[in-house]
């Protein structure tokens, strides 16, 4: 058996967890994970401020690093793999997580693996209690990111459309700091749209109808914008109204295209993963119309959706057992603050 450590670091969470990677091809187990969110601190900024990020994860992750050991009732003596983030994210960030992963590494001479960030989202559902299997069509909704992949296997990702733009995530926070609902924007305004009117505001739903798998949502965040000064004074009375529009638009587009992806692929089953996936209307909205097609539908467990270090030792466990790559006891590390998914092998 291997006990893999995995350290994230990619933004404004710092995250460290156990995973265990049995022999004979058994699913990787999650031992303990914990976690640190940044969102408090970040809060009179109005968004991550990457030199406060990175000075926090310095101090966070070492103490992590020893509770979820003591959750587990075991050492560092007892890890066979140190797994960090590699990239995408900021590169201060990064290079925190990197350089404690490879310090530990080379101190218990053991070795490391870098893990891409948004692959630890893509297989975090299988971490959940109904974990999906291959292949299946992935909406990978995270801050950032937005896009649809055809997963055949662990590194076998093939991009079927992703944003020009705005990601769903970005157009939630930017939506959010327009009706002045502060940081972080995208949960707040979810929140305030259960209080609202979905149809209140005819709002835009870009490329829906453009025939591919690709997404758009900066003109959706004009609208918003357009449609707040219009309401000027009479704005904080109908916020929720727009909220709610908001939301269901933003809802709509990345239903409707889910469902184009499983129709062009042929595939009988969804993975949502990435931050947004956490959002209760899209949840709703996917399982209805996955359930009239017979598809199934997973995603990580709630607590899961945010970044976090368990998704990074999931990816590394299953890349490890895949065959896809191996550890290696080399110490002098980089990082890769762009890197697109769809380059690993």
């Amino acid at each position: 058996m291997s006990l893999i450590l995995g350290i994230e670091s990619s933004c404004d969470e710092t995250g460290v967890a156990l995973v265990r990677l049995p022999e004979g091809g058994a699913m990787p187990t999650l031992l303990s994970h914990a976690l640190h969110s940044q969102i408090e601190m970040h809060q009179a900024y109005g968004g991550v401020v990457p030199e406060l990020a990175s000075r926090d994860h310095i101090r966070r992750v070492l103490p992590l690093t020893e509770a979820v050991l003591t959750e587990s009732g075991l050492a560092l003596a007892d890890i066979d793999v140190v797994a960090f983030t590699r990239g995408p994210g900021l590169a201060g960030a990064l290079l925190v997580g990197a350089g404690v992963a490879c310090a530990l590494g080379a101190a218990l001479d053991k070795p490391v693996l870098g893990v891409h960030h948004l692959e630890g989202h893509l297989l975090s559902p299988f971490l959940s209690q109904d974990p999906p299997q291959f292949p299946f069509v992935a909406l990978l909704v995270s801050g950032g990111h937005t896009q649809l992949m055809q997963v055949n296997g662990v590194g076998d990702y093939a991009i079927l459309g992703e944003t020009i733009d705005d990601a769903a995530g970005e157009a939630f926070d930017k939506s959010a700091k327009l009706m002045g609902l502060g940081y972080p924007g995208g949960p707040a305004l979810s929140k305030l749209a259960q209080e609202g009117d979905p149809l209140a505001f005819k709002l835009p739903r870009p490329l829906l109808h453009s025939g591919d798998l690709d997404f758009s949502f900066a003109g959706l965040k004009t609208a918003v914008l357009t449609q707040a000064k219009k309401l000027g004074d009479d704005l904080p009375a109908r916020k929720a109204d727009l909220a709610a529009s908001t939301e269901a638009a933003i809802v709509d587009v990345l239903v409707k295209k889910t469902l184009a992806a499983l129709k062009q692929t042929g595939m009988q089953r969804v993975v949502v993963a990435g931050g947004v996936g956490a959002n209760r209307l899209l949840r709703a909205q996917l399982n209805a119309a996955c359930a009239k097609m017979k598809v199934r539908v997973h995603y990580p467990e709630l607590h899961l959706c945010t970044d976090n270090g368990a998704m990074i030792a999931m990816a590394a466990a299953m890349r490890i057992q895949s065959g896809r790559e191996q550890p290696a006891a080399e110490y002098a590390f980089d990082v890769k603050p762009r890197w697109p998914l769809d380059s690993l092998a």
